[in-house]
């Protein structure tokens, strides 16, 4: 394995040992969402360097496009459940009530 799959191995795992096990604040699992997808974006842009393939090189923009829009909705439900219950805590969430 190369420095270069270690890293970006490491980085997503680390995400995603954050989303697992430090489920606080949602904001903190909206961060480790979006480190993930980088982390995935530009491992999947030196995936299409590395193989000079044009009929995949545009994969990356659509994966970075769909983070974006990850993002936004991700702000605007936190944005949403501090505006109603007042904090970003997770346990404080009673998720069967509508």
């Amino acid at each position: 394995m190369s420095l270069t799959h270690f890293t970006f191995t490491s980085v997503f795992l680390l995400g995603l040992a954050g989303l697992a096990l430090h489920r606080v604040h949602l904001l903190s699992a909206l961060l480790c969402l979006e480190g993930m997808m980088l982390s995935l974006y530009v491992a999947l842009s030196l995936w299409t360097l590395q193989l000079e393939a044009m009929a995949s090189a545009a994969a990356p923009m659509y994966l970075l496009a769909f983070s974006a829009c990850e993002a936004s909705a991700g702000l605007a439900l936190l944005v949403a459940t501090t505006r109603t219950h007042g904090t970003d805590h997770l346990q404080s969430l009673k998720l069967l009530q509508c």
